[in-house]
């Protein structure tokens, strides 16, 4: 693995969406070291995984997952959105100014890689991209691929999402999908995330947590974040990377001390 940077960007769409967003990115150094503002990008061309948060959250609250994203050679950027996010209004109903959002962070990031003098030009492989999200991110994440579709996209995670306001018109070219849900969840129901799962029309598997609840493995570390970070990783390297070996890693990570199932089909 990599060790990991971080660096904020000051962006906003149209002058009256604020979105700052966090970028990790592999970096120079020791792996397991602790996120390095400003470190050096390590050597080569990363792809892109942009990143939803849920209502109320911000892109801190998820870095124990993003960090071992970016430490598995990609660059994670995370906006806040403007109402959404913590210290906004709160409003549900602008999840669906966010998909909009997100395919303009996109712009921002992607155009890094031809930026004079940025410290991550010529770094991002910027035809290998994948959009992912928690909760109100999921359902965003969903609309990146139905109403919303942005065609650079070439995989999707999706974590406690619904389609609720987005739709399941999957649309564009043949996107994998992997889905991440607790059965247990009090906040998005288990059964709403399958159904929105079963009506994705490309290859696509889901990982469920039989003791999961809204957030547990993703916002907290320990045995189940292990068991999402891993097969989330596995899933990003195939899906993205083409690394067939990281598909079949993906079973035993995802069943390693049974918290989880996997419904492959990949």
């Amino acid at each position: 693995g990599h060790a990991v940077g971080v660096r904020q960007l000051r962006l906003n769409r149209d002058g009256d969406r604020a979105l700052p967003t966090t970028l990790w990115y592999p970096a120079r150094g020791d792996a397991g070291d602790a996120p390095r503002r400003g470190a050096t990008a390590a050597t080569g061309r990363f792809p892109v995984v942009v990143f939803s948060h849920g209502l109320g959250a911000r892109p801190d609250d998820y870095a124990a997952l993003l960090t071992r994203w970016a430490a598995a050679g990609f660059v994670v950027a995370a906006p806040t959105f403007p109402r959404t996010g913590r210290g906004g209004d709160g409003n549900v109903l602008d999840v669906l100014n966010q998909p909009a959002d997100v395919s303009y962070v996109l712009d921002e990031v992607l155009a890094l890689d031809d930026a004079d003098g940025d410290p991550l030009r010529g770094r991002l492989d910027t035809d290998r991209v994948a959009a992912a999200g928690h909760s109100a991110g999921g359902v965003t994440t969903i609309g990146l691929f139905t109403a919303g579709r942005d065609d650079r996209l070439g995989a999707g995670v999706v974590f406690a999402g619904s389609a609720l306001g987005v739709g399941t018109a999957f649309a564009g070219a043949a996107a994998p999908q992997l889905f991440v849900h607790g059965e247990l969840d009090e906040v998005v129901e288990y059964a709403a995330g399958r159904a929105a799962y079963d009506r994705v029309p490309w290859p696509k598997a889901m990982l469920s947590l039989p003791d999961g609840d809204h957030g547990r493995g993703l916002l907290a570390d320990g045995a189940t974040l292990r068991v999402v970070s891993d097969t989330t990783v596995g899933f990003l390297r195939w899906s993205l990377y083409g690394d067939p070996a990281a598909k079949r890693r993906m079973t035993a990570d995802a069943t390693r001390g049974g918290l989880a199932t996997l419904d492959d089909r990949l």
